[in-house]
């Protein structure tokens, strides 16, 4: 999935006092879109639906931003460019709450619809510098969710932002690191394996489950996250305990209960012909899926199971 910018409609809320302010505001704003796509990040802005309705200032709606002859033609024409063909992200909230189990997301007490989905997306987001709670490089949500026994949960959680130009650059090896480990389909995502996650042996029951990722499915890159985010810690584990404490993974292990009655579900072929008993596994943003990996030694871990949550005595598939 390409690396998008999702607009926070939070940060178009409060009007600002005077036309030329909004004006200085919305010319900070297409810095950081500059930066943004400079970088990499796909020409494409998400936005809500009706974006040239929204005040910018009394009486100075964005429509009227973008046909204001004050306002430099290149800006507005660069503007126009990323918004003429996205999808806006209202349009696929429900999707992404049938797809994810989402109920709601807030930042600061507020529902945050354009941020939840930045967050499931791992897009960028980006906000209009209306006020100073924009001006960071990194924003936690509130998160209401489901559990696996169907129970609503809060949860906290941090999503890559830019307030302005300079937020873009520090997060550069970020952007560059997701474009790289981007993938359309779980296809693609099998053939470079190797190449993305060199750290990582898959067994082969993980091809198919992989290859049944199709373009376009919002699982692809909370799978996509979590096998970087085990690579990375295989490069870093030297010795002892494979340990994701550091690691932006939600990791779970199984009951005694459930390997007893289960553990066959949880018994796969390895590479090297090995038979092994998968306990350990890592859970998916807002998805009822899991991924089950084996730690071998430093610098290897075997991947056994991508998909649906399995059967446990508590849960039933």
């Amino acid at each position: 999935m390409d690396l998008e910018i999702v607009l926070n409609e939070l940060s178009l809320q409060t009007p600002t006092t005077d036309i030329q302010t909004a004006r200085k505001l919305m010319s900070e704003l297409i810095s950081t879109l500059r930066q943004a796509t400079v970088s990499g990040v796909k020409r494409v802005l998400r936005t809500h639906s009706d974006i040239n309705t929204v005040e910018l200032a009394p009486g100075y709606p964005l429509v009227r931003w973008r046909n204001d002859p004050v306002v430099s033609r290149e800006e507005r024409s660069f503007f126009r460019t990323l918004t003429a063909k996205a999808p806006f992200w209202s349009d696929v909230s429900e999707e992404i709450k049938s797809y994810f189990d989402l109920s709601q997301v807030f930042h600061q007490g507020e529902q945050a619809i354009g941020l939840g989905f930045a967050l499931v997306s791992d897009a960028l987001a980006v906000s209009l510098l209306s006020g100073s709670q924009w001006d960071c490089s990194r924003l936690e949500l509130e998160v209401t969710q489901f559990d696996d026994n169907e129970e609503l949960i809060d949860k906290y959680a941090e999503i890559i932002h830019a307030g302005c130009k300079n937020h873009v650059v520090e997060h550069s090896a970020w952007i560059k690191n997701r474009i790289h480990t981007s993938v359309i389909n779980g296809e693609e995502l099998w053939n470079r394996r190797e190449e993305l996650f060199p750290n990582l042996k898959f067994c082969d029951v993980v091809r198919k489950q992989l290859e049944n990722i199709l373009t376009g499915q919002l699982e692809l890159q909370p799978v996509v996250h979590i096998l970087s985010q085990l690579h990375n810690c295989s490069t870093n584990w030297n010795e002892g305990y494979f340990n994701l404490k550091d690691y932006p993974i939600e990791e779970s292990g199984e009951s005694e209960a459930t390997m007893n009655k289960y553990g066959k579900e949880r018994t796969f072929l390895c590479p090297d012909e090995k038979e092994r008993r998968f306990e350990r596994h890592a859970k998916l943003k807002f998805c009822n899926w899991r991924i089950y990996f084996f730690p071998v030694k430093p610098g290897q871990v075997i991947i056994g199971y991508v998909g649906c949550h399995l059967t446990t005595v508590k849960y039933k598939t």
